[in-house]
């Protein structure tokens, strides 16, 4: 009976152990700051530091200048402003799309009926000659010829006649 005794002493004195130790790491994991698991990544900087919580990403700086002690202020994030705009314009383009689906819808009234043959508007297509190799371009009627020799001829007349200004401009001041 002895020796069962003091084999149970011993079993609960090592239960006891075992238990404080437990209870003292998981109280010295709490102690410990989240610098030294690697949730924030501190860089010094002129005005204090700079915080880079490495779970969430957020960027902040910390300084002393308040007087009351440490404070740390986060930095805008352009990632979400990015993200707000690409969202803005995922809606405004489907909102576009929705319309212009709805402006292409057929028309009503709208006949399918050929073009009458005597439009004015509508140009004769080129000829085709010697089996489809070269095409047969319609010359200029004579009244488009006498238009363009017309323009040509006050076009000439008005470069001479600057030409001969100029010549007496200088002719004068040489």
């Amino acid at each position: 009976m002895r020796h069962a005794t003091s084999s149970s002493k011993v079993s609960t004195a090592l239960a006891g152990v075992a238990l404080s130790l437990s209870l003292s790491g998981a109280a010295f994991a709490q102690s410990r700051p989240d610098t030294e698991n690697g949730r924030y990544a501190l860089s010094t900087t002129a005005d204090g530091v700079l915080r880079l919580d490495t779970r969430t990403g957020t960027v902040s700086t910390c300084n002393n200048n308040s007087g009351a002690g440490w404070a740390c202020y986060a930095i805008p994030d352009e990632r979400a402003a990015l993200d707000a705009e690409i969202g803005r314009l995922q809606v405004e383009n489907e909102k576009l799309k929705a319309e212009l689906a709805q402006r292409d819808s057929p028309v009503t009234g709208k006949t399918d009926e050929a073009l009458p043959k005597s439009d004015s508007l509508k140009q004769g297509e080129p000829k085709v000659a010697e089996g489809g190799r070269k095409v047969e371009i319609p010359l200029p009627s004579d009244q488009d010829m006498d238009r363009m020799m017309s323009f040509l001829e006050r076009a000439w007349r008005r470069l001479v006649e600057m030409a001969n200004r100029m010549q007496r401009d200088t002719s004068g001041k040489i």
